[in-house]
């Protein structure tokens, strides 16, 4: 039995007792400098703790329970060659050293000689999540550009938690995060103040899709679907050269490819404000001469305005918009109607409320947020109220308003000589819902009658900001990613750039990086484990006769997964050298935190060569259960031999990972995926290596979540699940850097 202590050495001239690590077994004492001094008074050697009446207590306790822990565990299952004094005075004097570089008061900060003639292009990341896009980003050079990382924003505390620790404490950077619900009125304002008048060149992110997933159910109403619409307004703000918006495939079919439409739609209606007066002029010079068309193209002029203008203004335009349309009907009322029907028909109060409505849709907007809110909230699906809340969410947008003053005017069948003006009073409620394109459609008839079709083609070439040809789908594992992830990318060009249509692949299908590769080395821990530090995997005793076939899958290649003998390394030295060129000479290592308070006490870091990896505790029919799934290969192949020995799950599926190939899209929840070698799921850091994120990115805060909870806590599991593969958007940030101008 070796005993692990702590004692006080002898004072230094300030007074302070240097706290040492102390091994003992018969004869035997290994020594070792915690790196920890404190007040002789402040020490319990009962308790082998620092009492409370030293300030920072909690973070040197921390600090020394994790070292006896660390220290115990790695004498219990080490090999015996491994349990010579020196190794293991070396094993503790790597987390002392680490926690020591970490804490020493220095500001940390980018290499600058690094950056000396080099260009940098700067860009934002929203719904950053984890940080996928931000990762890719930093790791892309070309020629003589790189990126300078200006903001991250997400509404999740750990996303926030995770990204200070690996920007701001861990690499140096100044980059900035702003913790707010992007669909807030005041979110656009706080993003402008955080830039500080600084230009923005690109745009990343990926607006949450659960509700365009082909994975699962469909929701209408879903609180997620209108984020892309937000996502856009930032784009029209900070009108950058490219954009980036990532989502599942889902979004290409859904309703029948209508959302894929719209969402083109609205990008190429994205217009260039500083030439936009040329389009109002141009509908203006149109009216002149079509007098008898006045009110129609006044409704489009009054229409595209709101194209042009910031939220306060569109609220007042609509508002003006709506008040013309029922002045005209005012007017036309008493042609088509006698006093006492005007004041009891249901089809003109249905007309006259429905004006009322149109005018109030900036409150009707805010209702309509706060009960799909609240409907998400409820977790309201599949019961008796779903449809109800459904059916008054559709009752209050102003497509359905209109459709509703239109059937009323149908009712009213007024006589043949005020057909006219009826139908222009439904045409101009029509126009009001128009997007600019369908604007610009119905403009057409009038262009073309005027023969002025080259003039409009022209300003429009103008006027439109952004260039976006058709999405796209992107197969992670062809951009040296480990992962059978498909993902559609929308790359919007701004019109003085190079139209991006694809992203090429940096690996052929025969190169691309097994789940051996990626998992392998970190194949050395157990049931109820957790790792800080690396271990050797003998892989020739561990796989008998498959050894030599597995290792062969193992191959030396560039950092985005080009076979590279010569100068090449492997995927898992890739993973922990790191992918970031270099740049970050100065960034400290790799540290764990619960929380912001312990983030920003240098003291409560728990700092070591390895984080995330971790397993869950399994009993002893679940063990089984795997190890049956695991030898069948596969789930379904294996349930009849699980019932037949009591082991039946209800479980909807498990993917056993195939060393050989590429995993399944990494998703949130560990327990999807059987270790190919091992009854186990995956740990944290192993799912990061699926998605090809460094060792040195540390997920922060929970490790996982259930039940209710997971609606809104983003801890580890699916931090990494819902993260950007970035080696997938280093090849998209690789793209842009050859061709922006």
């Amino acid at each position: 039995m070796i005993n692990v202590k702590f004692y006080l050495d002898k004072a230094d001239k300030n007074k302070l007792y240097p706290i040492h690590l102390v091994l003992r077994q018969k004869d035997v004492q290994i020594k070792v400098a915690t790196g920890e001094k404190i007040k002789k008074k402040d020490w319990d050697n009962a308790s082998q703790s620092v009492k409370d009446s030293c300030y920072n207590h909690r973070e040197i306790n921390k600090f020394l329970l994790f070292l006896k822990n660390e220290v115990e565990k790695h004498l219990e299952t080490a090999p015996l060659s491994e349990l010579s004094d020196k190794k293991i005075k070396e094993r503790i004097l790597a987390f002392v050293n680490s926690r020591r570089s970490n804490t020493d008061v220095k500001i940390v900060c980018e290499d600058q000689e690094y950056y000396q003639g080099k260009q940098k292009i700067t860009f934002l990341d929203l719904f950053a999540g984890a940080g996928g896009f931000s990762e890719g980003f930093l790791q892309a050079e070309h020629r003589n550009m790189v990126y300078d990382f200006l903001l991250g924003s997400d509404i999740n505390e750990n996303c926030e938690l995770t990204h200070l620790a690996r920007y701001n404490y861990q690499l140096g950077l100044d980059a900035e995060f702003l913790l707010q619900d992007i669909s807030e009125p005041d979110f656009l304002d706080n993003l402008i103040n955080k830039l500080k008048g600084r230009q923005v060149d690109v745009i990343c992110g990926g607006p949450p899709c659960q509700s365009f997933s082909l994975a699962g159910k469909r929701k209408k109403f879903d609180k997620k679907d209108d984020l892309f619409a937000h996502y856009l307004k930032v784009i029209r703000q900070l009108r950058p050269k490219y954009f980036v918006m990532e989502n599942v495939k889902g979004i290409l079919t859904k309703e029948g490819g209508r959302i894929r439409e719209m969402i083109l739609q609205e990008i190429r209606s994205i217009i260039d404000l500083k030439e936009f007066h040329q389009l109002i002029h141009f509908v203006g010079q149109i009216r002149k001469h079509k007098k008898e068309q006045a009110f129609i193209l006044d409704c489009y002029n009054l229409r595209l305005q709101f194209e042009n203008s910031n939220e306060r203004e569109i609220e007042d335009l609509k508002e003006r918009y709506i008040q013309n349309v029922e002045n005209k009907f005012r007017l036309l009322t008493p042609k088509i109607v006698n006093y006492k029907t005007s004041k009891t028909d249901s089809s003109i109060s249905t007309i006259r409320h429905g004006f009322n409505l149109l005018k109030r849709e900036h409150e009707l907007l805010f209702i309509k947020k706060k009960v799909i809110n609240e409907k998400a909230f409820c977790d309201l699906d599949n019961d008796f109220f779903y449809e109800d809340f459904n059916n008054f969410l559709s009752a209050i947008e102003p497509e359905s308003i209109i459709s509703k003053i239109t059937a009323a005017f149908n009712n009213l069948k007024p006589e043949k000589k005020f057909i006219s003006d009826v139908n222009e009073i439904v045409k101009a409620l029509e126009i009001y819902a128009f997007s600019f394109d369908e604007c610009i459609d119905g403009l057409s008839e009038f262009v073309k009658d005027a023969n002025k079709e080259s003039e409009f083609n022209d300003i429009l070439s103008q006027i439109r900001l952004y260039n976006i040809n058709e999405p796209f789908v992107a197969l992670a594992s062809n951009y040296g990613v480990p992962q059978n992830r498909e993902r559609v990318l929308f790359i919007g060009c701004r019109k003085d750039q190079h139209l991006i249509q694809q992203i090429p692949p940096t690996v052929s299908s025969k190169e691309k990086v097994t789940i051996f590769e990626a998992l392998y080395d970190l194949d050395f821990i157990g049931n109820d484990d957790e790792k800080f530090y690396y271990e050797t995997i003998d892989v020739k005793s561990k796989y008998n006769g498959k050894a030599e076939k597995l290792l062969s899958l193992v191959r030396k290649r560039s950092v985005d997964g080009k076979i590279d003998l010569k100068t090449g390394m492997t995927y898992a030295e890739w993973s922990k050298k790191g992918r970031l060129n270099g740049r970050f000479n100065n960034a400290k290592k790799p540290f764990y935190v619960r929380n912001i308070e312990e983030l920003k006490s240098h003291l409560s870091h728990i700092v070591a060569p390895l984080h995330n990896h971790k397993t869950s505790k399994q009993n002893n029919d679940v063990i089984k259960r795997l190890n049956v799934i695991l030898n069948e290969g596969d789930y379904d192949q294996a349930k009849e031999k699980l019932k037949l020995i009591g082991l039946e799950s209800e479980k909807r599926n498990y993917n056993v990972l195939k060393p050989d190939s590429q995993s399944p899209t990494v998703m949130t929840l560990p327990d999807d995926y059987i270790h190919y070698s091992t009854p186990r799921a995956l740990t944290v850091r192993e799912m990061a290596r699926l998605q090809s994120f460094d060792d040195s990115f540390v997920f922060q805060g929970k490790r996982s979540t259930g039940g209710s909870k997971r609606k809104s806590e983003v801890p580890q599991f699916t931090l990494v699940g819902n993260a950007v593969p970035p080696l997938m958007a280093r090849a998209v940030a690789l793209e842009i850097l050859k061709f922006i101008k």
